[in-house]
């Protein structure tokens, strides 16, 4: 009777099997053992298949880097240069990437520097020669959005739209000049350029009937329209009779005509949308920054901003000796934390996280968990170095 194959795959990121140098004794290094994954069934390959047994990779204690990393005459730990990614050490030890200049970022990927754009100004390399980085501007006539795209129309000049340029504006809106350049308006209800740049409405339409809380101005490209001022409504439909009579930051009317607040909320302005809104939803605590008018929604459980209560920050300190600690809020009381791959083991705030989980390999994955299996053996990515055992060399007890 022919029995299914059992394949037990592993790999250095899952968590591994490892049997000892000479010994059948079974541990995990790097990591507490959790219970073990079932195994992988795959189709019988048939009567005439042999028998198979279960095939097992065993791991055993290294000394040795894997790919990509290595050790520089600088390094701190064993294993701890990625030739990769690391930019003071591209491709090979002590080659530095270039610094950031004239508009160009240089960052080491896959061994090799590689030049960015940056975006804010937006720039381009259009010369190809990394020297002078990147040296035209993106936001220009000659070279709008990419290398060579010119902008020839005087009215479609280039503007930057939600990160991206483009010659002129999308319909119905017109590029006009402002203070600090061009910029797309709406002429169809713009009231400082109706139907045409420049062109401002008079809000009181050359003396016209006044109503309450109320303006003349811009609506279908032009002038003389009763418009209501911000956070009123005319909500009778009869502005001239009472104007716009209806505020809008009321929990009756928020926002808009008829809108009622839940209970337990209020209609304010959220100064994250700005917009007006009932505030705020279950769970949320509600911020008033300007008392009755402006406010936001906060989580005090959890928000360093507002820990326990509405303006009550977390600090941290900006001494150098507290990198990689950063103040948080849990169950809303202010603490310190550490970064992803940071410790603080000794317990003093006064040297911030001065463990590099990483790659330390005495403190590997968490403080005092060391990698001490083999001489120089490294801690990579939190882990204590493995490789396959040579089972030739009797480095395995077969079972």
């Amino acid at each position: 009777m022919n029995v299914r194959t059992f394949l037990a795959s592993t790999s250095f990121a899952a968590f591994v099997l490892v049997v000892g140098c000479a010994t059948t004794t079974e541990q995990y290094l790097g990591a507490e053992r959790d219970p073990e994954p079932p195994p992988l069934f795959v189709e019988d390959a048939g009567p005439d298949a042999p028998d198979s047994t279960f095939e097992l990779t065993s791991y055993c204690p290294s000394s040795q880097c894997s790919t990509g990393l290595t050790t520089c005459p600088n390094s701190r730990f064993p294993c701890d240069v990625d030739l990769r990614s690391d930019s003071r050490n591209c491709g090979s030890c002590g080659f530095t990437c270039p610094s950031a200049a004239n508009g160009a970022v240089f960052e080491c990927a896959e061994g090799k520097c590689q030049m960015t754009c940056t975006n804010s100004p937006p720039r381009l390399d259009c010369n190809g020669i990394v020297d002078d980085g990147c040296e035209v501007t993106a936001d220009t006539n000659e070279n709008c959005g990419q290398c060579g795209a010119t902008c020839t129309d005087p009215e479609s000049p280039c503007l930057t739209r939600k990160g991206l340029q483009r010659c002129g504006c999308p319909t119905p809106e017109i590029a006009c000049k402002t203070g600090i350049g061009f910029a797309c308006v709406d002429a169809t209800g713009d009231d400082a350029n109706c139907g045409a740049c420049g062109n401002v409405c008079d809000p009181t339409n050359g003396g016209a009937p006044s109503y309450a809380n109320a303006y003349y101005g811009c609506r279908g490209s032009s002038c003389g329209h009763l418009k209501c001022e911000p956070f009123w409504a005319d909500c009778n439909a009869n502005a001239k009779t009472d104007g716009c009579e209806t505020f809008l930051l009321s929990d009756q009317n928020c926002g808009g005509c008829g809108n009622t607040c839940p209970a337990g909320m209020g209609c304010y302005l959220n100064i994250k949308s700005f917009q007006i809104e009932c505030m705020c939803p279950p769970g949320k605590t509600l911020c008033e920054i300007v008392p009755g008018f402006a406010a936001t929604c906060v989580d005090i459980t959890s928000d360093p901003q507002n820990c326990g209560g509405c303006g009550v920050t977390c600090s941290g300190s900006d001494s150098p000796s507290h990198d990689y600690m950063f103040p948080s809020c849990r169950s809303g009381s202010c603490e310190t934390r550490c970064e992803m791959g940071r410790a603080d083991c000794n317990g003093n705030d006064e040297d911030g996280c001065e463990i590099d989980t990483n790659s330390d390999p005495r403190n590997c994955g968490a403080c005092g968990h060391a990698c001490d299996e083999v001489v120089g053996q490294a801690c990579i990515g939190g882990r204590c170095a493995v490789e396959p055992c040579d089972v030739d060399a009797g480095e395995v007890t077969t079972r």
